[in-house]
């Protein structure tokens, strides 16, 4: 169904069913999801603050720069149990806050993880670890977004700016910024292991990306926090 389909769905009464999102509409988190669910899957809104957010169309550098760092969380999830990763996956953080970021990893309920699936599919509370792939959505996404985040209870943050040619890393817990080591690998703290090369996910050179991955993988503090996860989650 076309969003001008879906959107002037009428009732016997000729009214429609649905008022449909625009820009700066001004909505709590239970009506904007309710007026979202009316369009399709491939059109985008976010509630910010309480603040109405459509996307805008996502050019070629944010796609390939989605899909590389979406590969190394893929990764990082088959190597680590009890944990999930998601692309684009709705997430209900408040009263007037329901994002969508472009890439987020948590840790399962059941291994001791801080947020929760709804019974239609959703997640509600915060994933300890939020990317975002930023060209049009900068300054949201370094903003209004990121306070969002922060208030909610993400603990890490992570914004490649494709202008600038620049990865953003916040410790959201403390409210501060964050830096790769001297060699630009970024050594995600809330899930020991996820080592990032900065430098590479800027060139996409996919290889060395991975081949940083796996040396986390392989690095004593993942080893120790599968072990963790393990005797949470009860796996033997």
């Amino acid at each position: 169904m076309s969003t001008v389909a879906a959107l002037l769905t009428r009732d016997h009464d000729g009214k429609p069913l649905t008022a449909p999102l625009h820009n700066g509409d001004r909505f709590t988190q239970s009506e904007f999801h309710r007026r979202y669910l009316a369009y399709p899957e491939d059109v985008k809104f976010e509630l910010i603050c309480g603040i109405v957010y459509m996307a805008s169309p996502l050019g070629l550098p944010h796609g390939t720069h989605h899909l590389e760092l979406g590969t190394l969380l893929t990764l990082y999830k088959g190597a680590t149990p009890g944990v999930e990763a998601g692309d684009n996956a709705t997430i209900i953080l408040g009263e007037d806050s329901e994002p969508q970021p472009d890439l987020m990893l948590r840790i399962l309920p059941a291994f001791g993880g801080q947020s929760r699936t709804t019974d239609d599919g959703y997640i509600a509370g915060p994933p300890e670890l939020v990317i975002e792939v930023a060209h049009s959505s900068v300054a949201i996404d370094l903003h209004a977004k990121k306070d969002d985040y922060r208030k909610a209870g993400v603990i890490e943050y992570i914004v490649v700016c494709i202008d600038d040619q620049a990865v953003r890393w916040f410790d959201l817990s403390a409210d501060q910024s964050r830096q790769p080591d001297v060699e630009g690998i970024l050594r995600a703290a809330t899930f020991p292991g996820l080592w990032i090369d900065t430098g590479a996910l800027m060139r996409k050179d996919t290889n060395k990306l991975v081949e940083v991955l796996r040396q986390g993988l392989a690095s004593s503090e993942h080893k120790q926090f599968v072990l963790r996860l393990e005797q949470v989650g009860g796996v033997k």
